[in-house]
């Protein structure tokens, strides 16, 4: 019988496939290699003997020609045979390999990556050779490398891993080996592998590391002695940081890129303004001095939030356009925000500027990247077509400590970055106090991000030197990691000692570049404490020229009209289909009405009225872009703008093929989030002022998990950072029986919030105000953001229906008059509403027969109609009762809002103002659909002046009080 033969590249893998089908079936494979495989089960008393994963590397095959699997041993017949030679080089080779994929996936469990700690010296037992079952024999064998490690073709096992351990195990771990790609991973190995994560630095690079660490150190210790005490969240123990980026930045320009925006919080914030963006020192200096308080009564923001806009050179002469986002204390809320605008700023040039002209980089604090759901709304938004945007670098600035609290009371994971591995993008983690190490690691994180256009991590571990902020005694809670912050000479110096150590500098060198920085810092303070210094007016410039903020005024308003034979092609043409494409047999109903509505043969529900809004915007030159949970259909399936091939599910939005030369229209289905979508709007918005752009809620009361981009951006931004936007939210609201969280998108909290102008606060109640009111929001030159209270039940509404010759001519009504009822002066009540309850008023008036009581819309809750409401009353007598009325509970909805301003203003002479609403309620509306009906016949009869007996049965149970406790039981 002959041998087995075994191929010249055969390794373990390859017999236990072969022993594999064998056992599935003995057929399957050669002759010989049935014998043998038929022998190896005969020695094992006829149970399959396990092979695979389940061998321990180090017995996989002994000297004595047996194996064991858990312990069961099987003969080899004792046939020191060319197959059992073949397959022990073989098995040498796949255990080498094995040990080189352990230090690819391990070996970041012993870099030196905390300057806090000392080196490991213990490795973890996979990367051991003598776990793979080498001895000291093994260690000069070549082995072949060709395809796993670069360089030589064949390699002794002791230079294998002396290479993957200077790769893998020094001051910087990478993890990888996560991405499912076999080519990334390669391109990685190979950067890696091939120069053992050791950047080749010239001179030239040395000094200007330097240069910018001293930029850096000298700037916080200069800020430490002239303003003892105050606040600056200090860079000190991350110096860095500034190094890192202005290599990358450096790198960028190299790679194509024209603009960078930057996301970041307030650790190291003034540094990075004054050492990167080209912020002027005095400036920052005249901040701390806050010699103008007259300039920020009642508005503006700490220094450390502050953003700026500036310009960076590359050595090359290049020009890189830097932009530094604004920023809240909930420090993560502005990574959606900076991807928003590097996102618009794409879509202005094309989207082949993703990733190349335009690019985004965010700065972390550890703490917060693992602490705070919206940093993984952000990464999970990263790769969606409708978020893309080629790529974000993410830098953590590892401080290891977040306030007052350790690593391992803020998270359970290794890594703060351990969130990142869920995208297939590689982790650099490094030590800060290796600045060469750093920026090996900005080379290689800078190539994959525009390599692969994928989002790239780069963790580098550094401390806090200080507490959280200049105040802080950080001992209290920290002393053992401060006895070793307090042990370290700093970055600057470290790493000025190596360099003198190699002779790339001289101590003169160092101090003369010192010394002009200090020069520098002096003169820019002197220049800040000067009577003279004059803060320069921080006017809207660039895209935002000529819109304005501040106050709403008659002036602002346009004819937002478009003519009836334009509606008329717009919605016929939206009916148009690809050749081949297969409508959804419900759709096909649906384009028959919208048919006869282009014709005018049926009034204008909402949809249409919105798509005709969209549309002219669009064949205008605007651009339009609406995200949310289910905006191509629409929450309550009205507005179907992006179909799906009911065959093959391929998209076609008809919106888009309206002319050939209208501006892009986007809508796009957003993951499941609204605080990482409303803030990538919000930061679309601020770079597109031009373009529609709108957020919709599934359901308003949504909105509450995006409180934080309301109240920190949307809401104040204009107060705060004099930064406009034209964002529009869409928040579907209306008490219609469906429970309490889907019937109130908290109308109340915008109102409570709103003052000087600050934004939009509308409820239209007919598809022909819902058409001008969007228009407006683009064609008038005032801009705010714009919450929209949007219809459920009114999207279908018999009586919510418009015609062309509404949307023919006019502009937004803030108050709708009441046009039905019968001669102002023999009214006898006036019912003043706003949204969905004003069709219910109608019918009950109807039945009644009640044309003595007017019924008056209020279109625009904020900013407050004064005039136009005034003027809507004015013919009615002044003792004409008044009644404000709402489905919304009494401390809830307008009427906390209106009834201060009716009576702290007198906006309305001495007129009265009662409410007719639910009672107070913590919840907003009642889980039963009968119990809501009851309380809106109790609602309705109260705003017509009757009452209405409720049915016993439907009577809550009075509600049991505890008993009150005795006073000697208070005393006691």
């Amino acid at each position: 019988m002959s041998e087995p033969t075994v191929p010249a590249a055969s390794n373990l893998a390859y017999v236990e496939q072969l022993f594999e089908q064998y056992l599935l079936d003995p057929t399957s494979v050669d002759e010989p290699w049935r014998d043998e495989f038929a022998g190896w089960v005969a020695a094992s008393n006829g149970s399959p003997p396990r092979v695979g994963p389940s061998f321990t590397p180090r017995s996989i095959f002994d000297p004595a020609g047996t194996a064991s699997a858990n312990g069961a041993t099987y003969a080899t017949n004792g046939r020191a045979s060319a197959t059992s030679i073949a397959a022990d080089a073989g098995s040498l080779q796949h255990r080498v390999d094995l040990l080189i994929r352990n230090y690819r996936v391990l070996g970041h469990l012993v870099a030196h990556l905390n300057p806090l700690d000392p080196p490991a010296h213990e490795l973890p037992v996979e990367l051991t050779p003598e776990y793979y079952g080498f001895t000291a024999a093994d260690m000069d064998k070549p082995f072949v490398t060709t395809s796993t490690v670069p360089g030589d073709k064949t390699r002794t096992l002791r230079g294998i891993i002396d290479q993957l351990r200077n790769t893998y195990c020094r001051n910087i771990a990478v993890q990888f080996m996560h991405i499912d790609d076999l080519s990334t991973r390669q391109w990685l190995q190979h950067r890696m592998e091939g120069s053992q994560n050791t950047a080749a630095l010239s001179r030239k690079e040395q000094v200007r590391i330097l240069t910018r660490l001293t930029d850096a150190t000298l700037f916080e210790e200069f800020i430490q002695r002239k303003f003892i005490g105050a606040k600056s969240f200090s860079l000190e123990g991350g110096e860095t940081l500034i190094p890192l980026l202005d290599m990358a930045f450096e790198q960028a320009g190299e790679q194509g890129c024209q603009e960078i925006v930057i996301g970041m919080a307030h650790r190291g914030r003034l540094n990075v303004l004054a050492n990167i963006l080209g912020k002027s020192p005095q400036k920052i200096f005249r901040e701390f001095e806050d010699k103008d308080p007259e300039l920020y009564m009642g508005g503006g923001d700490v220094k450390y939030h502050l953003g700026y806009s500036g310009d960076w050179r590359t050595r090359a002469g290049k020009n890189i356009h830097l932009s530094l986002c604004f920023n809240p204390s909930h420090l993560e809320y502005v990574n959606p925000v900076a991807l928003g605008r590097i996102r618009a700023k794409q879509d202005r040039t094309g989207r082949d500027s993703r990733g190349t002209r335009g690019i985004a980089m965010l700065i972390h604090g550890d703490a917060a990247f693992a602490g705070e759901g919206v940093v993984q709304e952000t990464l999970n938004m990263s790769q969606l077509e409708g978020y893309h945007t080629g790529g974000t670098v993410h830098v953590v600035v590892n401080n290891q400590i977040g306030f007052t609290t350790s690593a391992q009371d803020s998270r359970s994971t290794r890594y703060c970055t351990d969130i990142a591995k869920m995208l297939q993008s590689p982790i650099f983690h490094v030590n800060g106090e290796s600045p060469e190490s750093v920026a090996q690691v900005v080379k290689l994180a800078m190539d994959f991000r525009n390599e692969f256009k994928s989002d790239v991590v780069i963790d580098m571990y550094c401390y806090r030197k200080r507490g959280h902020n200049e105040g802080d005694e950080p001992r209290y809670t920290q002393p053992r990691m401060y006895h070793a912050v307090d042990a370290q000479q700093g970055v600057w110096k470290s790493y000025l000692d190596d360099l003198l150590q190699m002779g790339g500098v001289t101590q003169e060198d160092a101090d003369r570049i010192a010394e002009r920085r200090t020069e520098l810092l002096e003169k820019e303070l002197s220049a800040a404490k000067s009577p003279t210094f004059k803060t320069r007016s921080d006017a809207l410039r660039g895209l935002w020229m000529g819109y304005t903020g501040g106050k709403e005024s008659a002036a602002d308003d346009v004819d937002t009209g478009c003519p009836v034979e334009v509606q008329q092609k717009l919605l016929h043409d939206q009916l148009v289909m690809p050749e081949g494409f297969n409508l959804h047999p419900k759709h096909k109903r649906l384009f028959r009405a919208r048919a006869e509505q282009a014709r005018g043969e049926r009034p204008l529900d909402w949809a249409a009225a919105e798509s005709l809004a969209m549309g002219s915007l669009a064949v205008a030159g605007h651009r339009v872009r609406l995200t949310g949970q289910d905006s191509q259909r629409g929450t309550f399936s009205h507005r179907h703008a992006v179909l799906h091939d009911a065959e093959d599910g391929h998209e076609y939005c008809a919106l888009q093929h309206l002319d050939p030369e209208q501006a892009s229209v986007e809508i796009f289905n957003s993951p499941l989030c609204e605080a990482g979508v409303l803030g990538f709007e919000y930061g679309y918005s601020l770079d597109y002022p031009d373009g529609l752009i709108m957020w919709e809620a599934q359901f308003g009361d949504f909105v509450n998990c995006a409180q934080v981009i309301i109240d920190q951006f949307i809401a104040t931004a204009e107060d705060k950072w004099k930064r406009l936007s034209g964002l529009t939210m869409l928040l579907p609201h209306g008490f219609e029986g469906q429970g309490p969280e889907h019937s109130s998108a908290r109308m109340e909290r915008f109102l409570t919030s709103a003052a000087e102008d600050n934004y939009q606060v509308c409820q239209p109640t007919t598809p022909a105000q819902m058409f001008h009111l969007l228009r407006r929001q683009v064609m008038r030159g005032w801009r705010k953001p714009l919450v929209v209270f949007t219809p459920k039940s009114l999207l279908r509404h018999p009586l919510c229906v418009s015609s062309f010759d509404d949307l023919a001519s006019g502009t937004y009504e803030r108050v709708l008059p009441d046009a039905r009822a019968g001669k102002p002066k023999e009214t006898s009540r006036i019912l003043l509403c706003t949204g969905r309850v004003y069709y219910d008023l109608i019918e009950r008036r109807e039945n009644m027969g009640r044309d003595d009581i007017a019924i008056v819309r209020l279109e625009q809750l904020y900013p407050l109609p004064r005039k136009s409401l005034a003027d809507a009353l004015a013919g009615y007598a002044a003792d004409t009762p008044l009644v404000w009325v709402q489905d919304e509970p009494k401390n809830q909805g307008a009427w906390p809002f209106f009834q201060q301003r009716f009576y702290q203003e007198r906006f309305l002479g001495e007129r009265t103002l009662s409410v007719a609403s639910r009672r107070h309620s913590a919840s907003p509306a009642t889980g039963s659909k009968a119990a809501h009906k009851i309380e809106q016949e109790v609602l309705l009869a109260e705003a017509f002046g009757e009452t209405f007996e409720i049915p016993p049965t439907a009577k809550p149970a009075a509600k049991r009080r505890p008993a009150a406790k005795s006073a000697s039981k208070k005393a006691g």
